[in-house]
């Protein structure tokens, strides 16, 4: 009995692995890109000659590797979310401690602390505005995720203003790792308003543009989350 379930198994994912194999090569053939939708479902099962079920875990692969994903009305449609995908399941495993804490802010630190003179060149009356916008919208959240998710919307529409595409995309890139991050530093109220007034005093340096008030405020933001991230129980090694 036990050999009849395994072969049962076996023959239902060997099915679906094929099914994948073949959305992919109809991508090729009909040479769909980024936006493109997929046939829907009775659609391919009918293609390939194959059961909706089938059809329909053959795309909850394609979801968890980043090439397709479900859009209201649409159906499948093709992305590119494989790094992204990547970035959440390392975001996953990565134990947020006060090592972690102080490597990644330290990263961020190099980029978002040095802009100062791109962001002052580019940034206008409208972009303080929407900055403002974000952080206002920060302090009203009322769960302490949502709050982190309008930190990095901060964060990401700041850096925006450099005009780099490259810098953009890899905090894209980050996004689960940095709201995570964000998350873990947001652990009461009270820190959701400490940031809310530390982004404050960063726009106000941006209004001035004050390159020594942004470095200052913008360090102290970066470092200050770290009260709330519990230390390691092992020293760092140097």
């Amino acid at each position: 009995m036990h050999d009849v379930e395994t072969a049962e198994i076996e023959e239902r994912g060997s099915a679906v692995d094929q099914v994948v194999d073949a959305i992919r090569r109809l991508m090729r053939e009909r040479n769909l890109g980024l936006g493109d939708a997929l046939p829907s479902e009775i659609e391919l099962a009918a293609m390939f000659n194959s059961s909706r079920n089938t059809v329909r875990e053959a795309i909850r692969i394609l979801k968890a590797y980043g090439i397709v994903e479900s859009r209201q009305k649409v159906g499948a449609v093709i992305t590119d979310r494989r790094q992204q995908a990547l970035m959440e399941l390392f975001s996953f495993a990565i134990d947020i401690s006060a090592e972690s804490f102080l490597d990644i802010q330290g990263f961020r630190r190099l980029i978002e602390v040095n802009l100062s003179d791109l962001l002052f060149e580019n940034i206008d009356d409208a972009g303080i505005v929407r900055l403002q916008t974000i952080n206002d919208a920060m302090k009203l959240a009322s769960e302490l995720s949502e709050a982190a998710e309008f930190d990095f919307k901060f964060h990401a529409e700041l850096i925006s203003f450099a005009d780099n595409r490259t810098l953009s995309q890899v905090y894209g890139i980050l996004q689960p790792l940095l709201q995570r991050l964000m998350e873990a530093g947001k652990r009461s109220r009270a820190a959701v308003e400490s940031a809310y007034d530390e982004h404050c005093d960063i726009i106000a340096a941006l209004k001035k543009r004050d390159r020594i008030a942004y470095a200052y405020h913008m360090n102290r933001h970066l470092h200050a989350g770290l009260q709330f991230i519990e230390p390691s129980a092992e020293p760092r090694q140097i």
